[in-house]
């Protein structure tokens, strides 16, 4: 589970409410030493771009891509030989579409939507030789899952719908050429089920009240019965990949009697397993199955940097000329079942990514297209892998990118301190990885360092990594962040008066704290979809989430008990936001089905009774962070303005950039130089 699928001033808060209105929304650029010859436009980086995700039909007849059409993405389809022919088959108006994939037969593209952010996600397909778009669950309060696909079935995939009880999905066949929902599985308790090839129901997955799993095979009869237990220590990164055609195994990735997660093939009679593959390292973060098969080929380890390890003789010469010839990090985004053509994301950081066609039998990769062409040509930043290391000497695996020309000799350091943005991860139980990064490139654009930390609680790194995080909301976590501060201000890249907290999600929390309980380190802080009480964060959770909730309160702390209430009181921003001292911002999503706008508004209102500045941006229109371009765009452009102002980065003039934004300045807008301005010219 995500609480985040998707991410700062040393002036006084009275010094900054007395400073004239210009400044960050002025009709001309500042750059300061250290910041990019040529501010790149927040809209080439945060925009629509210009194509994406493509992936071949399974017959490889067609390909798909995501576009804009009338300035909305959506699904645009064209002859595999021939993208300048390519068409837009959906029509989404006001959303982007973000996921899609193609039905097994190629006759159609399937997606799933939501409205405003509410994350209550419905599947659509549209025939391709037909048109037109059927809505295949056409259901109020209802959260679509695609429980399988298999190419083995053209004509139908699995679906699980909670309209029936919002916190368990049962499972439905959905025939794609009529519409027809059949259920398979009513679900009572269930965190989920896995097929086989043949789309029957093989295991399924019962919470515990103690937040562990048993994993559970299903019979003939539809009757399960115990195969293994996966104890709460466990249960994050522990769970079935799939199960290939023929036989009784299944893949698994497994934390269980070891530390990083492992690939291991899973006896469904016995359940016993054997090692396909390890990293001492890193967990096993997944696997490239042959597309008719379902046999695992190959499996991914990211510890530094992301790494693709065959599995026997079927991929190892792709796998050894992919790693040469992309000249990047790459992942496979489909693959034909004739399986003699892939497409590919190549990413190398410091250019903007591209997808292109691998040809398997010719060895050759060919562009299909660059994602933001605007960005070609543009100085982006490389960004550096590091190992830090905690007050307890655990290992924090962190990302650095500089600001263009700031390091002249190449030793990864500025050759004089520069502001510096800590961007925080959201989950917590997630990570940062290497790669481009928008985010980064935008900030090191405008003449600031940034840093991305990987503290305990973070995934991918081993349990005990992970499981180090328990209870550590406020404590161990946020002081892995203060470490890597120091750090940063003791080898110069940073001055120590000049460093920001910046994240969403949980990294809106880590904000949030960071300005109430360490308010000396941080200059200021932007919190996006922040929880600031843990005690409502935790009362107001989606009902979809029952099945995690036990592993929920195990990790950030127990609501129905006295002791567990007095913690989250303790670590929740909120109790302590008479320390905060320190220009805030804060934006949020009304939708937010995660981290509610109570969370934003409860804090706001507190400040205010305390005479605490604040500036409050709402989307009437968002969730869980912002979808749509124009809003997204809306909120860097006061973003860039308000870390401006606190740390004395370049800024792009707000120009256009509020156009069609739905943004609502709740509180605050005078601190932030020149906003109200800029919004009275939106009217």
């Amino acid at each position: 589970m995500r609480i985040l699928n998707t991410g700062m001033m040393a002036a006084s808060v009275a010094l900054l409410a007395a400073m004239p209105l210009a400044g960050a929304f002025a009709q001309t650029a500042a750059k300061p030493a250290g910041a990019s010859d040529a501010l790149i436009p927040r809209k080439d980086i945060f925009g629509n771009p210009s194509r994406t995700l493509a992936q071949l039909s399974p017959d490889g007849k067609l390909i798909a891509f995501l576009a804009p059409r009338d300035g909305v993405l959506n699904v645009w389809v064209a002859p595999a030989g021939n993208m300048d022919e390519a068409k837009p088959i959906t029509e989404e108006k006001s959303r982007p579409i973000r996921q899609y994939f193609w039905s097994p037969d190629s006759g159609r593209i399937l997606y799933i939507q939501d409205k405003g952010g509410n994350e209550d996600f419905l599947l659509y397909g549209v025939d391709i030789a037909k048109g037109g778009t059927t809505p295949y669950t056409p259901f109020e309060k209802t959260r679509v899952q695609v429980v399988a696909t298999s190419p083995k079935v053209k004509d139908a995939i699995l679906v699980g719908l909670n309209n029936r009880d919002p916190r368990w999905h049962d499972v439905h066949r959905l025939d794609l050429k009529t519409g027809k929902l059949e259920l398979v599985r009513q679900n009572d308790g269930y965190a989920g089920f896995v097929a086989d090839m043949d789309l029957k129901l093989r295991l399924a997955v019962k919470p515990q009240p103690d937040g562990g799993m048993v994993l559970e095979t299903i019979g003939e009869d539809g009757k399960t019965a115990k195969l293994l237990d996966i104890p709460a220590d466990d249960a994050l990164a522990t769970n079935v990949v799939g199960i290939p055609s023929g036989g009784d195994v299944a893949y698994m990735v497994d934390t269980r009697d070891r530390d990083t997660a492992a690939l291991l093939a899973l006896d469904l009679k016995t359940g016993k397993t054997s090692l396909l593959g390890e990293s001492a390292k890193a967990d096993v973060g997944g696997i490239l199955q042959n597309p008719t098969t379902g046999v695992a080929e190959a499996y991914n380890v990211d510890y530094l940097k992301d790494e693709w390890v065959p599995l026997g003789d079927a991929l190892k010469a792709d796998i050894a000329f992919l790693n040469k010839e992309a000249r990047g990090q790459w992942s496979v985004t489909s693959r034909t079942d004739d399986d003699k053509t892939w497409t590919l994301l190549v990413d190398r950081v410091s250019e903007p990514a591209a997808f292109y066609l691998y040809d398997r039998p010719g060895k050759k990769l060919t562009k299909l297209f660059t994602i933001r062409p605007a960005l070609e040509g543009k100085t982006l930043a490389p960004m550096q892998a590091l190992e830090l290391k905690a007050r307890d000497g655990k290992t924090l695996v962190s990302y650095l990118t500089l600001p263009p020309g700031s390091d002249k000799d190449g030793d990864g350091k500025p050759e004089k301190p520069v502001p510096l943005v800590l961007n925080v991860h959201g989950g917590p139980w997630a990570r940062d990885g290497y790669g481009y990064n928008p985010e980064h490139q935008w900030l090191a654009n405008r003449g600031y360092a940034v840093m991305s930390v990987n503290f305990r609680g973070s995934t991918g790194f081993g349990k005990g990594f992970t499981n180090a995080g328990d209870k550590q909301w406020g404590r161990a976590m946020h002081d892995d962040l203060l470490d890597a501060v120091d750090w940063a201000v003791k080898q110069g890249v940073a001055p120590k008066d000049k460093v920001a907290i910046y994240g969403g999600s949980y990294g809106g929390y880590a904000t949030l704290w960071g300005m109430t309980n360490t308010p000396d380190t941080f200059a200021c802080g932007v919190g996006i979809v922040g929880p600031s009480n843990l005690q409502t964060l935790l009362a107001s959770v989606p009902e979809y989430w029952a099945s995690f909730f036990e592993q929920l309160v195990r990790r950030v702390g127990d609501p129905r008990t006295e002791e567990g209430r007095k913690l989250l009181a303790e670590r929740s921003p909120l109790t302590h936001v008479q320390n905060i001292k320190k220009p805030l911002l804060i934006a949020q999503g009304a939708n937010d089905p995660r981290v509610k706008q109570a969370e934003s508004d409860q804090i706001v209102t507190a400040m205010k009774a305390k005479g605490i500045p604040v500036t409050y941006v709402l989307y009437p229109d968002e969730g869980h962070g912002f979808a749509r371009p124009a809003n997204r765009i809306s909120f860097y452009a006061v973003a860039e303005g308000f870390l401006s102002h606190c740390l004395g980065g370049a800024y792009q003039p707000v120009g256009e950039d509020f156009a069609g934004a739905t943004l609502e300045v709740q509180e605050g807008a005078s601190y932030v130089p020149g906003l109200n301005q800029a919004l009275s010219a939106k009217k």
